[in-house]
Formats: C-alpha cells, structure tokens, sequence
C-alpha cells in the first residue's frame, strides 16, 4: 500500500488544520462568560461621584442603568441614586441623537438641584451613537456651578477605571496650578469609594495617620470633604497614593498638569508592621524629622502589641485554623491583608485571588509585593474574574485543616462546605453593616484580628 498521502488528501488535511486554526482564533475571541463578577461597569463610577459632598451626577445614559447600579452597589445619602437626574433616551434618541434632552436635564439639574458640582456621566447608547457630550457640557461653562463630564460607558471598563475617569475629568476641567503652596498639605488617595465597603473609615484613619507625624490631610471623599477640599488638591506639598494601581494614572497626570509630585504606597496598610514602615516612609518623603516618626511609631506599637499579648495563647492554641489562608478580593485588600496575617501574626499564604480585572500592565509589579513578606515566605497572586475558577482552585487547594477565607459574601457557602472560617470583607458584604468601621493603621489591624479569631473562637466552643 502506498504510504504517501495523494494532493487531494494533502489538500483536505490542509483545509482541516487551517480549520482548527480559525477556530482556535474564534475561542479567542468569543466573550467569555463570568460567574459573579466582582465589579461593575464604568457607570458604576457614579458613587465615586456621589462620595464628594454636595456633589450630583448627572447621567445620559438609559432608563435602567442607575436603576440596576444602584441595585447593586448604591447608597443613600445627600442625594439618592433612585432620583438622579437622567436623560433616559431612548429609540428616537438613538436615531436622532440625545444631546437636545442633555443639554435639557443640565439646565434643569442646575435650576432644581442644589449642588457645588455636577457631573456629567455618560452610559454605553450615548457613546456608540456618537453624542457630543463635551461640547454640551462646554456650553455651561460660564454657569454659577462647574459642571464637568466623564466618558463612563460600560464597554470601557469597569467601575475602578470609572472611578479613574471621574478623578481626571476633574484634572482635566477643573483643576488648574497654583502658585501658592501649603506646608505639608497632602492629598490622600486610595481604592474605590462604596466598591470599597469600609472606604469612609479607612480615609479616616489614613487621614489621624498623616495628621499623627505632623503633616495636614486632605481628603475630597465623605462627611464635611467636597468642592473645598477639591480647590485645596493644586495646593498640596505632594499626592499621597495608598493603592496598588487605582488612580496611579491620575496622580502622574496631576504631576504633569499641576507640578505635583506623588508618593506611590502600594500596600494598605494593615497592622503594626506595615503601618509603622508606611509612617517611616512617608515621614522621609515629606522631610519630617526621623526622631519625631519613630515616637509616633513606639506609642502606637506599644499599645498594638499589649493588645497581642493580652491574648497570645488563644492565638497560639487554636487548633481549629489551618495557618494557611487566602484573601478572595481586589488587590488593595488581597496585599493589604496578606501582607498583615504573615507580617504580625505568622499565617502561611495559600493562593491570593485578585478579582477587579487588573489591567496587564500592573499585574508583574502587584505580583512582586505578594514576594515582599517576613520569613522568606511568598504569595502565589493569581488575577482571576470567574468565580467558578476561583471556587474550584480553592477545592483543590490542601489547606492541612480548617482554611481561613476572607473575601466576598460568594465564598461564604464555599467556606462552609470546607469547614472553614469566612470573613467577609470584599463586595459584596452582606455579613455586616458598615458605617464607618476599618481595616487600616494599627487599630485597624486589631479590628480585623477580632474579626478573624471571633469567627475562629465559635467553631472552638
């Protein structure tokens, strides 16, 4: 029998494998289908909005966008999102486009709603039919309040790269340099308002942080901050930036546009250990004196590690938690708290799920922090939106006992069927309150450890 394949069956074989080709390719490019996504879409971005005081979004977008936004992650508050003024277009909008009915809602929110700043946010319809929403939100320059706008439609990310937007509309329409410059004024920036259940407390306390080595805080978010705090941002010695990624983008734009230098901290800090080194850190950018950050640093210490000693043997004696744990969140949380169990109460790292989709160009140096712990141990930081992938890596992982779990209120039932102790600390939170609780600084690190073992101490007794 002739062994040598005849051209008809090379050319089929050809066809076939350029078949294969094509749709290897075409699995490529099919949209993949997510179970519990931790995020949403850039419109989300409203709540960074509605975090400034006395501060109004003003969405052109469909009728159930917010509706379904605020379902999900919206609040309450000066200005409720089930009333914030909306274009809601519609067919006859996409056909004959929708800058008429804005130009409207602007003017009417400006007559009814009082406010110190609108923003104009845009949804996906406006944006693909091609509304020329800065050249509307132009014609309102001269009105007794600024209004600016932020290109927020959904398929251009989720609502950490809205939330960004926001921040650069206001560089970009607002902000302008200033001359006069305040001594040791700081602007304080860290993750995602509301996205983040415990943003207001963790600002707080970031703010007693600076405040404590001698520097003045400036925040734009939550109770008594707004458009005054805004005006103050040119003013600053420098930008303070306590996140992984979020907003690193904004604060190199504001030392373009303003001449601001920033300090990148890319760790919440979490605990005696990171936030004295976060202290000495700072205080060396800022030009404090060293002797001043080191007496802060022993009076906090000294407290912090009374209230460890106080309950050494239940922390040393509970046979009910593995050591091993992993932290289900976005990356702020996933670094801060891993960093904070290995560092100050010598916990072993299991894989750490890394959930608000982060751009590629961040993920080599994220990954890097999770190798900067005590003891020569590392953290294996997978970035991983699905669920379903997430909960089965979990499964498969041998935690030698009962796994500590810190993450979402999805992993609750998985938690359960591994006999672990669950924490919920990443959206969705559905376990707790939160008014304006936190995780951040030295106090912040005993919150969460009363958190942890009064999870542990109910599986022991």
């Amino acid at each position: 029998m002739n062994s040598l394949k005849s051209p008809l069956t090379k050319r089929l074989s050809k066809r076939e494998e350029e078949h294969k080709k094509t749709e290897r390719i075409n699995e490529k490019k099919m949209a993949k289908l997510i179970d519990k996504q931790r995020y949403k879409c850039a419109l989300g971005a409203m709540q960074t909005v509605q975090a400034i005081e006395r501060t109004i979004p003003v969405l052109h977008s469909g009728p159930g966008c917010a509706q379904k936004l605020s379902d999900s992650i919206g609040s309450s508050g000066y200005f409720s999102p089930n009333i914030f003024p909306c274009t809601s277009i519609n067919e006859k909008d996409v056909v004959f486009g929708g800058v008429k009915k804005l130009r409207s809602t602007i003017e009417n929110s400006l007559k009814v709603i009082d406010a110190d700043l609108y923003v104009v946010m845009t949804g996906c319809i406006p944006e693909i039919v091609g509304d020329d929403v800065e050249e509307v939100v132009s014609g309102f320059q001269n009105a007794d309040k600024p209004v600016i706008f932020a290109s927020t439609a959904g398929f251009k990310g989720n609502n950490y790269k809205g939330h960004e937007q926001v921040i650069d509309a206001l560089i970009d329409q607002y902000l302008e340099p200033s001359e006069e410059k305040i001594g040791g004024l700081v602007n304080i920036w860290a993750d995602v308002p509301y996205q983040d259940l415990f943003w207001l407390g963790n600002l707080r306390e970031l703010e007693k942080l600076v405040q404590s080595i001698g520097l003045k805080p400036n925040t734009i978010f939550g109770y008594g901050r707004g458009i005054k705090n805004i005006d103050l941002i040119p003013k600053a010695q420098f930008n303070l930036l306590i996140s992984p990624w979020v907003s690193l983008g904004n604060v190199k734009k504001m030392e373009r546009k303003l001449g601001l230098p920033y300090l990148h901290y890319p760790t919440l800090p979490i605990g005696a250990f990171e936030t004295s080194k976060f202290l000495r850190e700072l205080g060396s950018f800022a030009g404090v004196d060293e002797a001043k950050v080191n007496s802060v640093i022993d009076e906090n210490e000294k407290y912090y590690y009374y209230l460890i000693e106080r309950y050494a043997d239940m922390f040393l004696e509970t046979r009910v938690m593995a050591k091993q744990f992993s932290v289900v969140g976005d990356s702020q949380y996933a670094l801060g708290i891993t960093k904070f169990l290995v560092n100050d109460l010598g916990l072993v790292p299991a894989t750490q799920y890394l959930t608000e989709d982060v751009p590629k160009v961040h993920q080599e140096r994220i990954k890097e922090e999770f190798k900067k712990l005590n003891y020569g141990l590392v953290a294996d930081a997978v970035f991983e939106t699905d669920s379903y992938k997430i909960h089965n890596s979990i499964k498969e992982h041998d935690y030698h006992g009962y796994p500590l779990i810190i993450g979402s209120y999805y992993e609750k039932e998985l938690t359960e069927e591994l006999f672990g102790h669950f924490l919920n600390i990443s959206w969705p939170v559905k376990d707790k309150v939160v008014l304006d609780d936190f995780y951040v600084g030295y106090t912040g690190g005993i919150r969460l450890i009363e958190d942890i073992y009064s999870v542990a101490n109910q599986r022991w007794n």
